[in-house]
């Protein structure tokens, strides 16, 4: 009884549930939605756009309000939260909900998409037959459901100092996010994997506690990061699209009609963070220049295919169920 009345405590909360007396057609919802993203990154904007356009879509009916910048606390919590209704939504990446639906983490693997759009196609709730067969182990496994994605960008390698080849980081200290397959990404990087949260990263690197990290071009300029590194090497070694993730009790709370708004919502923002994230990775590699980071390309001597073989290698080896899904999403238009 005490871990029911928990539970609908944490359900309303999550929620915000305002009810007209007497009515309950009058039903109205309010998400409160977190992510760990910080003004500038992308997953901010979206975050935003969200929150402006869901109750626009559902006549107000659904409201949003948003949480950014670990507001509600890190990746754990969040999750947590998401998981037992005290926070409605969230976005993070696939890797975090690996304890609630096995082998999900493939979609985060590195080199697994051919680009953004590709990366978009394979992970849309509404068309993705492989993303809806996780969906449903989500559900099963954890309470949640995946609406929604974004596209942050490629994800691209910084460092104190030139990085050419795994060789470069070999016994070096490197952040990685606090989930498995960052840790087998890292260490196929030829480094020590160092868990350290987004909100602490900026001191992390400034103190030497770890001597670089990988992130979209989008958050390394959000961050500031280009104060405490010195060189981004432009390995494109994930393309970084982010689920968005919803209570499963919330989502069948809301009304089909608004559920089906919500979807077409999250959908066309997606694309458009596809379309902006492109058009940003461009921009900011002049803006990111003039602020001290020297940029590293093959051209250079980057051996992204020394890279490619040592990360995959070290994520077979990590997780050997990957193949088939690997070409699975391979295989997704």
């Amino acid at each position: 009884m005490l871990r029911r009345s928990f539970v609908a405590a944490g359900l309303i909360a999550g929620l915000g549930l305002a009810i007209q007396a007497g009515d309950l057609s009058a039903q109205e919802v309010n998400l409160r939605y977190a992510h760990v993203g910080a003004e500038g990154d992308i997953q901010y904007w979206y975050g935003a756009e969200a929150a402006e356009r869901i109750p626009e879509a559902t006549n107000g009916r659904v409201t949003v309000t948003v949480f950014p910048n670990s507001q509600l606390g890190g990746v754990q919590e969040t999750i947590d939260g998401v998981r037992s209704g005290s926070i409605a939504m969230a976005h993070h990446e696939f890797a975090s909900l690996a304890q609630l639906a096995e082998d999900i983490a493939v979609f985060n693997a590195p080199f697994v998409y051919r680009d953004g759009a590709h990366a978009l196609a394979a992970t849309d709730p509404a068309s993705s037959e492989i993303m809806q067969e996780f969906n449903e182990r989500l559900i099963e496994g954890g309470d949640m459901r995946i609406i929604g994605r974004l596209f942050r960008g490629a994800r691209q390698m910084t460092a104190n100092q030139e990085v050419l080849s795994p060789a470069d980081l070999q016994g070096k200290p490197f952040r990685g996010v606090p989930v498995q397959l960052w840790t087998s990404m890292v260490t196929g990087f030829g480094a020590i994997p160092t868990p350290v949260e987004v909100s602490e990263l900026p001191t992390a690197l400034m103190t030497g506690m770890v001597i670089g990290q990988e992130n979209p071009l989008t958050m390394i300029n959000a961050n500031k990061l280009y104060e405490v590194q010195t060189h981004v090497m432009l390995t494109g070694h994930m393309q970084n699209v982010l689920p968005v993730f919803i209570n499963e009790s919330v989502w069948q709370s809301i009304n089909e009609e608004d559920q089906e708004a919500i979807l077409a919502v999250l959908d066309e923002i997606a694309q458009e963070t596809l379309a902006n994230a492109t058009q940003a990775e461009k921009d900011l590699i002049g803006e990111l220049e003039g602020k001290g980071l020297t940029f590293i390309t093959e051209e250079d001597g980057l051996d992204i295919e020394a890279f490619r073989e040592s990360v995959l290698a070290q994520v077979n080896a990590d997780f050997p169920t990957w193949g088939p899904y690997m070409e699975r999403i391979a295989a997704v238009e």
